[in-house]
């Protein structure tokens, strides 16, 4: 079957059978529920994986002055080498900067683990990785061992891969349908949480001190070790048993254990139901053949080059790429500046830049809800295309800062509602829409490469954005809100609507590359 072929029989699918799924999916959303194991498992990803892998972002600038000073004795020490101040500056951009390319190899390796080891094992991995990297921490000043600084972060870099591009599709593939979303922004809760509270532990009054710093970077291992638990109990994802593994009676235990007390026989039937139509799915998209694949694990390579995928694929990479590429690291890192302008101190002006990162968590714990009562495509282009009104309003009162004295107010406001708008879509979105476009088998592929472009662009923003605000001043915030407005014309044209939608009825709206037409009546 060459590929016109297979997109044709694909977007046939869903019309003929959508009356069939209709069904299903109005009962299954009548009887969806948090359950026990619905609920551990949420909780035990979240505070076990997502908070650490935010918590080593927003750690390590607080006491960074400490650790560079103790990295430059060290190493003096250790090798006789005395840094300039410019080498030393250097040097530490590296040990930050080495997180974010530990990102990007994990994320590479995130398929490969989802499929070979299944998706509740890659969430022990993450485990494994982050306690591993907090030993590194822990113990890097009593060996005297730049290198176990440098090792540390390289192993929490790449378990934070891991975790973007493996827990939300875990998380979702467990899900019922209807709360496929509450499910999927736990992750992305999580990472922001992980964030503040990395920041308030590097505080000098808790952890960020001289003599503490260490104890500050491993703390997260508590987390690690507590949350991991249940672990032994969690259950593996039905549709990774049933699909991949082709385990049924398994995948069935594991529905009947979702489900709770309400997994009666019929619920069990319409679980089954829902995976077979996947998985017919599935057989349908399979460039290859169902015949030549007994486990429908799909390469990387297979995903790219596959044209029924090329639009799925460019929306995630673009959506995890926009995410780091519409500023929202920058924008905090300036926001230092903008609070000092009016007036705060250097310490009032860091707090101060800690209640934003607490605005973005506060509004960050409605995402469930909004997932819930609102439409995936509606958040999208309402997020997007506010932060771009946001980001322009931000460069003008920051040019002009000194020249209207208001200006220094109207900066917080943007700042402010920037990130309210941020959160409502371009935060959440992005870490679990690859699993509502792709279906199992293309899935962890889909998602490794969206979480790459996620910390590709986390590492360019990194490198860029300090050279880029020296030469252009407030002029620094164009190319993100560029990219917020190219992103929203990108979604408003091709972005299907998913929530509450069965995946047969998704994939045929954006399988025909720049030609599919998702915004459709049947849609």
């Amino acid at each position: 079957m060459d590929a016109n072929e297979q997109s044709e029989s694909i977007v046939l699918y869903a019309p003929e059978r959508k009356p069939e799924i209709s069904n299903q999916l109005h009962q299954q959303r009548k009887e969806a529920t948090w359950t026990f194991w619905l609920v551990t498992a949420g909780i035990s990803t979240t505070f076990g994986a997502a908070i650490p892998t935010g918590y080593n972002i927003g750690v390590i600038n607080a006491p960074a002055a400490y650790i560079k000073e103790w990295c430059n004795q060290t190493i003096y020490e250790t090798y006789g080498i005395v840094f300039s101040e410019a080498s030393l500056e250097t040097f530490w951009a590296a040990v930050v900067s080495i997180f974010l390319v530990g990102g990007i190899i994990g994320s590479l390796g995130g398929a490969w683990v989802a499929d070979k080891m299944g998706r509740k094992k890659s969430f022990l991995s993450c485990g494994v990785l982050l306690v591993l990297g907090g030993i590194c921490f822990q113990f890097c000043r009593a060996v005297s061992s730049v290198e176990l600084i440098i090792i540390g972060r390289l192993i929490v870099g790449l378990a934070a891969g891991l975790t973007t591009s493996t827990i939300p599709m875990y998380l979702t593939e467990l899900a019922p349908i209807a709360l496929r979303g509450q499910l999927g922004v736990l992750c992305s809760m999580g990472v922001t949480g992980g964030v503040v509270i990395g920041q308030v532990m590097s505080l000098e009054e808790v952890f960020g001190t001289e003599e503490l710093w260490q104890y500050g970077l491993s703390f997260s291992v508590i987390l690690v070790i507590t949350f991991f638990v249940p672990y032994h109990w969690l259950p593996e994802s039905p549709k990774y048993l049933y699909i991949i593994k082709k385990k049924r009676d398994e995948a069935i235990n594991e529905i009947q254990r979702l489900g709770g007390r309400k997994a009666r026989d019929d619920y069990v039937k319409q679980q089954i139901e829902a995976i077979r139509n996947e998985e017919a799915l599935n057989d349908e998209s399979d460039p290859e053949g169902a015949e030549q694949s007994t486990k429908k694990q799909r390469s990387l390579w297979s995903v790219i080059t596959d044209p029924t995928l090329t639009m799925p694929l460019i929306l995630v990479c673009a959506l995890q790429g926009g995410q780091q590429l519409s500023g929202i690291n920058a924008v905090f890192f300036y926001s230092v500046s903008i609070f000092e302008s009016v007036g705060l101190s250097s310490t009032g002006a860091k707090f101060a830049n800690l209640g934003a990162g607490c605005l973005n968590l506060f509004i960050a714990f409605f995402s469930p809800l909004l997932m819930e009562k609102i439409n995936r495509r509606f958040l999208a282009l309402l997020s997007c295309s506010m932060c771009s009104i946001f980001l322009l309003g931000l460069t003008v009162v920051v040019y002009l800062i000194n020249s209207v004295s208001w200006f220094s107010y109207a900066s917080i406001v943007a700042i402010l509602l920037y990130i309210l708008f941020y959160q409502i879509g371009l935060g959440p979105i992005p870490y679990f829409i690859g699993s509502e476009l792709f279906e199992v088998s293309p899935r962890p592929a889909a998602m490794s490469l969206g979480s790459i472009s996620s910390w590709s662009c986390n590492f360019i923003v990194a490198m860029l954005f300090p050279t880029l605000q020296s030469a252009w001043g407030a002029f620094v915030f164009l190319p993100f809100a560029v990219t917020c407005i190219l992103l929203t014309i990108l979604l408003h044209k091709y972005l299907p609507e998913t929530r509450g939608k069965h995946i047969s009825s998704i994939v045929p709206l954006v399988s025909h590359g720049f030609r599919s037409k998702p915004v459709v009546p049947y849609s």
